[in-house]
């Protein structure tokens, strides 16, 4: 007889992060007679066959309930073809009169004709800036938004206590419409160097704005940016991906690649 003990499974993947857990109820014990017949039916030379399964269920967080599956006994992972639930992540600064927001966004990929990935767009840091309208309430349908590239982000993360720098962005540029959106974003530091002022100007001639949102960011709160900028960075870049992708690789395929001129050419450390 075939005892389920009430154990439970927690997916050590981020791309899976739900805990399965088995149902011990009146199924379990139909399951372990089902296994007692096929036994049986082995034992008497009948080609009948049966297989065991038993029902699941995971913790669903963004639904915040359970729910439950049903996958073969022998196996220890979720059912396959089940798509990774989706993350959003941000960070943000509330001050008097303005607050920030930082949010990721991740790089594109086009396939290829050969079934490889290829980058086709490196991702950003979404930055939102709102107005204060209130004590400790913010207009979100006024907020202003610029995107940082990686290199942008190169610069925050290596800007000293006492430096500055600047972005200008034109969203049309390179269109008719050129000109007509400015951005400008300064950070500079606070008079007495306890940290640094985010200043964000944008100016819109098609809908008649021009405004100019400002906070300020202590060294705590800009120590935790450059945390966050400098983790995330691989993964804008999309290195991430390529890394997955060749963890596994036998000693035969890397030679292969070597001498093959169109992987890379000669390398230093081929000579």
């Amino acid at each position: 007889m075939l005892q389920l003990n009430s154990v439970s499974w927690l997916s050590s993947t981020t791309q899976n992060p739900m805990l399965w857990l088995p149902q011990s109820n009146s199924q379990s014990s139909q399951d372990s007679s089902a296994f007692s017949s096929i036994s049986n039916s082995k034992t008497s030379n009948t080609k009948k066959k049966k297989k065991l399964s038993v029902k699941y269920q995971y913790y669903d967080h963004q639904q915040k309930s359970f729910t439950s599956s049903s996958r073969p006994s022998s196996s220890s992972a979720p059912p396959v073809g089940e798509s990774p639930p989706k993350v959003f992540v941000g960070h943000s600064i509330y001050k008097g009169k303005a607050a920030l927001t930082i949010e990721p966004r991740a790089p594109e990929f086009s396939p290829l004709e050969s079934g490889a990935y290829k980058l086709v767009k490196e991702g950003f840091v979404l930055s939102q800036f709102a107005p204060a309208s209130s004590a400790r309430q913010y207009d979100w349908t006024r907020k202003q938004v610029f995107s940082l590239s990686v290199t942008e982000i190169g610069h925050l993360v290596s800007l000293g206590a006492r430096d500055s720098c600047e972005f200008f962005h034109d969203p049309n540029k390179g269109r008719s419409e050129e000109g007509k959106v400015r951005k400008v974003l300064k950070v500079e530091p606070l008079p007495d160097g306890s940290g640094h002022f985010f200043n964000l100007s944008v100016q819109n001639k098609a809908l008649n704005i021009d405004e100019s949102i400002y906070i300020p960011v202590t060294r705590a709160e800009y120590t935790v940016l450059i945390s966050a900028f400098n983790y995330i960075l691989p993964y804008l870049l999309g290195w991430h991906a390529y890394a997955n992708a060749n963890s596994i690789k036998s000693a035969d395929s890397s030679r292969e690649n070597n001498v093959n001129p169109r992987y890379g050419g000669d390398y230093d450390w081929n000579r």
